[in-house]
C-alpha cells in the first residue's frame, strides 16, 4: 500500500513539473510560478520522512534558491530536509538557516530525572516505533501535508497562488493571495480536511487581475 501511494504521487508530481517548468510566460512570470511549485513539492517530499518528526519547517523560495528556516529535533533531521531540498528538480541553491532543537525528552537527564521520566521513556520508544514508516501528526506534519495537498490542485485551481501556511498548536493561518473565489475556498477547505487540523483562519486574497 506504501509504495502504491508513493507511485501515485510521484506521478502527480511528475504531471506537475511538466506544467511548472513549460509554463508560457514572460521570465518574472515563469520564476513565479516556479517557486510556487518548488515550495509546495519540497513540502510534499518531506511528509512521509520519519526523520523530520518533530520539525517544523518553514521553506522559502526565490528564484529557485531554497532557503530552510525553523527546527528539527536532530542533525540527522537537519541533514535530511537539506537534502531533500537539493534533490528537488529546479532547486538552484539551498541555504541552511534551520536550528537543532532536541525534543524534551531527548535531552539527558539528571539522575533525579532517571526515575522521574523512566515511564516517559518507555512511552516514548513505543511511539517512536510505531512512526518508523512515516512522520508523527504534529504542526510541521499539517504544514507539509497541506503544501502537498495543494501541489496536487497546482495544474488546475490553485494555479499563480501564493499561500502561507502557518501552524500552531494544530490551528493554521492561511496569508497570501490566490487567483479567484473558487481557488480561496479550495485552499481552506484543503487544510480543514487535512487530518490532525483543529481550526483554519483564512487571511486569504484574490488577487486583482
Amino acid at each position: 500500500m506504501r509504495s502504491f501511494k508513493h507511485a501515485i504521487r510521484n506521478l502527480t508530481l511528475a504531471a506537475a513539473v511538466a506544467v511548472a517548468f513549460s509554463a508560457p510566460a514572460g521570465a518574472g512570470q515563469v520564476n513565479a510560478v516556479k517557486d510556487g511549485w518548488l515550495l509546495m513539492k519540497i513540502h510534499a517530499e518531506m511528509v512521509d520522512e520519519a526523520t523530520l518528526s518533530g520539525s517544523n519547517i518553514n521553506v522559502d523560495v526565490d528564484k529557485g534558491v531554497v532557503t530552510l528556516k525553523g527546527t528539527v529535533r536532530s542533525e540527522a533531521g537537519r541533514q535530511r530536509a537539506v537534502a531533500v531540498a537539493k534533490s528537488s528538480e529546479g532547486v538552484k541553491n539551498v541555504i541552511d538557516q534551520l536550528q537543532v532543537v532536541p525534543a524534551h525528552g531527548d535531552l539527558k537527564p539528571s539522575t533525579t530525572d532517571k526515575i522521574e521520566h523512566a515511564g516517559e521513556k518507555a512511552a516514548d520508544k513505543t511511539t517512536s516505533a510505531a512512526q518508523k514508516t512515516g512522520r508523527a501528526i504534529d504542526d510541521g506534519w499539517i504544514k507539509s501535508k497541506i503544501y502537498a495537498q495543494y501541489l496536487v490542485d497546482w495544474n488546475t485551481v490553485l494555479n499563480d497562488s501564493d499561500i502561507d501556511v502557518d501552524v500552531k498548536d494544530n490551528v493554521v493561518t492561511l496569508n497570501g493571495t490566490v487567483k479567484s473565489a473558487e481557488a480561496k475556498a479550495k485552499a481552506v477547505s484543503t487544510a480543514k480536511s487535512t487530518d490532525g487540523v483543529k481550526a483554519v483562519h483564512d487571511n486569504l486574497r484574490v488577487a486583482a487581475r
